[in-house]
């Protein structure tokens, strides 16, 4: 798997996935015993016009959109996770077939980028 493959599967996946799990949360609790606030969030929800439920659901895009890039951005270590000069370093590698890929390779596109492309 090279990185562009990764980044559209993580757009999928865990971004669009996160996406959906959270308007389905929304529309209808699930559990036997729903918290009360995720209840009360779910009546409000529920309430509003479709108007409203689009620009919910944009803000929640945005902000899974965000918290991905973000971790993007600290896998490319853009972002430091560290405050100390000596700082560590993040190496993801995909491995099948007992073949490993480096995918945030600083020599390549970086992956945020590559998300942000899509």
């Amino acid at each position: 798997m090279k990185s562009e493959e990764f980044i559209k599967k993580i757009k999928t996946t865990v971004s669009k996935g996160a996406i959906s799990d959270v308007l389905d949360i929304l529309e209808s609790p699930a559990g036997r015993n729903p918290e009360k606030e995720l209840l009360e969030i779910s009546k409000w929800y529920n309430n509003l016009n479709q108007k409203d439920k689009f620009f919910i659901e944009r803000v929640i895009e945005m902000s899974v959109d965000t918290s991905v890039f973000g971790f993007l951005y600290v896998l490319d270590e853009v972002r430091a996770i560290e405050n100390s000069p000596n700082k560590g370093s993040l190496k993801l590698y995909y491995s099948k077939d007992k073949i490993s890929t480096l995918l945030n390779n600083h020599d390549m596109e970086y992956l945020h980028d590559l998300y942000n492309s899509l």
